[in-house]
């Protein structure tokens, strides 16, 4: 055999990187989007996103598809996809979805009547959500612990329809929530609605856990609307 030949037969059995499931360009891309780097209202091709998360166009297309159907971008033929902006009135129908579920979460939970140790990952939370707010305010910090306590409290209630359901809004609201961040007031009190909450499904108190958190939601809902109302996350 020649050494041209072994040259080429080696670099043929060379294994190649794997190219990128379409799970994985899915969960990058939509991450992305959630944590604002890639903007309301920008447009994006297939090829730039290829390139950028070293994957096929098979795998980014799939993905897009996914994304769309779950309200984060809309596929515009032969130009990409154009991230979907969030307008006040999405903000509205959002936080009416989540008054409307999260309080039964709250409530199947609390009816189960949990001890501290099941509820150990909320009450980490809240102690996270507090240590953010000591001396110099942490808000990115406060924002983790705060999406903790609200993905978690999905899971916890028992319901497993109810909490992906949950999840999907919530996804829809994390890039206002992280617009808004740093243009909100201090969240001293949404802090302390969270730990009200905790406290009153300790406790037993079905009505009053569910009643907290009813209107930590609605009082959430109104700051945020109110200030994308005045600033405009479409310019984002």
């Amino acid at each position: 055999m020649s050494d041209s030949m072994i040259s080429r037969l080696s670099v043929s059995e060379t294994p190649q990187p794997a190219r990128r499931s379409t799970d994985a360009v899915y969960a990058q891309l939509k991450q992305h989007i959630l944590d604002n780097r890639y903007p309301p209202g920008a447009q994006i091709l297939e090829s730039e996103i290829a390139a950028e998360l070293d994957a096929s166009r098979t795998p980014v297309r799939e993905a897009f598809v996914r994304l769309q159907q779950e309200g984060l971008l809309e596929i515009v033929p032969r130009h990409g996809v154009r991230i979907s902006a969030l307008s006040p009135g999405d903000m509205r129908e959002i936080y009416e979805v989540l008054m409307s579920l999260e309080p039964t979460a709250v409530e199947l939970l609390a009816r189960r009547r949990p001890d501290r140790a099941e509820l150990a990952g909320l009450i980490a939370s809240c102690d996270a959500m507090e240590a953010a707010l000591a001396g110099a305010a942490d808000l990115q910090a406060w924002a983790a612990a705060d999406e903790s306590f609200h993905l978690n409290l999905a899971r916890l209630c028992g319901n497993k329809r109810l909490a992906g359901m949950i999840m999907q809004v919530w996804d829809q609201a994390h890039r206002a929530r992280m617009f808004t961040l740093s243009l909100r007031p201090l969240p001293v009190q949404s802090t302390t609605e969270h730990r009200a909450v905790v406290e009153a499904i300790l406790a037993g108190d079905v009505e009053r856990a569910r009643e907290i958190y009813h209107e930590h939601r609605k009082r959430g809902g109104l700051e945020l609307t109110t200030i994308i109302e005045r600033h405009g996350i479409q310019r984002l």
